[in-house]
């Protein structure tokens, strides 16, 4: 009986953090033939990691005293409708994806989207709602450097400037925005909606103290201070505060960040490899990033690839846009679909059929938009 409980636990972590999984098999795979040595040291990026906790970390802190939920759930309280609110929804969690990161602002905004169409009964349109959810999270945090995790990566590895990062990224998210706006129009109809009413407390103190460290943690990623210092900051300060929320940060995503690290050193140190993707990446770095993303997602892409280039802007455009198309295209949209069943047992074949048509509808509009304005 023990047996079987630890073999359902694995069974559920491995379902859960897929992704970690495959990075750690995929740096023990390239550890063959790039054995361990001190020229690993120099895979990690230090600064990438440490922002990525110090973001992830303030966000499960406000989290905890409910504070996205309330900001949320007052704005949808404003709409009437359940198109409205589909695209108040969408809309939140595509601003909530540049402020606080798309696999965040997803963990923060799905369970409120299933909380508004369950209990006023429009369950049908939970599928779309989600699939548009996990486009907002994952092209409107294009826009800023740390919206995305690949963009926190490529932002500090190429030392981009903050006003030429928002000028690559500006085109495509404002297509992505009419795109996604169009969608909520045409597929959900002005049905009456009434919002359940809830008293959410909040604590004004811890709120303006979180908000100050989250904006610390926005310095940090624009280079303003060192980083180590706002690390020191953040988890002193949540150590006293709310020991809870360094608990609840999304460890295994740290880890994943770590496994690639390796995988993507050891890959550019592999003669063959380096040669294939060098080849491949001055013809076309924008389709090789877009089509790379599909099959290996779009972190570690962005990781590896960029150990072959130096065009940023087109590697940055690609593993953005990439970020659509296939369920593993993306970590953002694994966690969209673990939601979506978790709430939805049996319907994930249903899930996977609409996510895809949506999700190639966007993949394929954005990719053949940049390509044109290249040419």
């Amino acid at each position: 009986m023990k047996h079987n409980k630890v073999f359902s636990n694995l069974i559920a972590f491995s379902r859960k953090n897929a992704v970690l999984l495959i990075a750690m098999l995929s740096a023990l795979i390239t550890a063959i033939f790039i054995p361990p040595d001190r020229q690993y040291l120099t895979y990690f990026d230090t600064k990438t990691l440490a922002c990525l906790f110090c973001t992830l970390a303030i966000v499960c802190a406000l989290k905890n005293i409910r504070f996205f939920y309330l900001l949320a759930h007052k704005v949808v309280q404003l709409f009437k409708t359940a198109r409205a609110s589909v695209l108040a929804l969408t809309y939140i969690t595509f601003i909530g994806s540049m402020l606080i990161a798309n696999d965040m602002a997803l963990l923060t905004f799905l369970p409120l989207g299933y909380l508004v169409l369950s209990t006023t009964g429009k369950e049908k349109y939970m599928a779309f709602t989600f699939i548009m959810q996990n486009i907002a999270a994952n092209l409107g945090g294009m826009l800023t450097p740390f919206g995305n995790p690949q963009n926190l990566y490529l932002y500090t590895k190429f030392n981009i400037p903050t006003g030429e990062f928002v000028s690559i990224m500006a085109l495509p998210f404002a297509v992505s925005i009419l795109l996604i706006t169009l969608c909520c129009l045409i597929f959900v109809k002005a049905e009456p909606l009434q919002i359940k009413e809830e008293a959410v407390g909040l604590s004004p103190v811890r709120c303006v103290i979180y908000l100050l460290l989250f904006a610390l943690s926005i310095i940090i990623v624009f280079r303003v201070i060192p980083y180590w210092i706002g690390l020191i900051v953040i988890f002193a300060a949540l150590l006293i505060m709310d020991r809870k929320a360094l608990g609840a940060v999304d460890y295994p995503l740290l880890f994943t960040f770590v496994f690639f690290f390796i995988f993507s050193g050891n890959m550019a140190r592999i003669e063959g490899v380096r040669h294939l993707f060098s080849m491949l990446l001055e013809r076309d770095t924008l389709l090789v990033s877009v089509l790379s993303c599909q099959g290996i997602s779009n972190v570690p892409s962005a990781i590896l690839l960029s150990q072959f280039t130096s065009n940023y802007r087109e590697l940055l455009l690609g593993v953005n846009i990439g970020g659509t198309g296939t369920l593993i295209a993306s970590l953002a949209s694994l966690i969209t679909f673990r939601e979506y069943v978790r709430h939805n047992p049996g319907r994930g074949g249903y899930y996977i059929a609409v996510f895809s048509a949506f999700k190639f509808a966007f993949l394929i509009s954005l990719t053949l938009l940049m390509m044109l304005v290249r040419a």
